[in-house]
């Protein structure tokens, strides 16, 4: 992927060919956002950050708000991928996701 841009610039460009929203609101009362959503899939995708330098994502109060969210999205039919941003830099968070909306369209019947 091109280094020039942000990592999270970087997996929408490569997703534009599918429907996907940045900055999805998913919950009907939270202010919760994921940072992709694909709504015909039903997918949520979020890039954590930090995960090396201890960013809210993996210090106690932001960690068991996250955990909160996430599991907030599952009970209402979404599904989740998380991924760091060396994932999204060297493909392998577009492969996962590919790899999903492949396993969808199969279970769907679709081509």
């Amino acid at each position: 992927m091109t280094q020039s841009l942000p990592l999270e610039v970087q997996l929408e460009q490569a997703l534009k060919i599918i429907n996907v929203i940045p900055e999805y609101k998913f919950h009907p009362t939270r202010r919760w956002r994921a940072d992709y959503a694909l709504p015909g899939y039903r997918l949520l995708v979020e890039i954590e950050g930090g995960a090396w330098v201890g960013g809210r994502h993996t210090r106690g109060g932001g960690y068991i708000r996250d955990l909160e969210k996430y599991n907030a999205a599952v009970l209402l039919g979404w599904a989740l991928l998380r991924f760091t941003p060396e994932q999204v830099e060297d493909g392998s968070a577009l492969d996962v996701i590919e790899q999903f909306i492949k396993t969808k369209d199969e279970r769907l019947g679709a081509t």
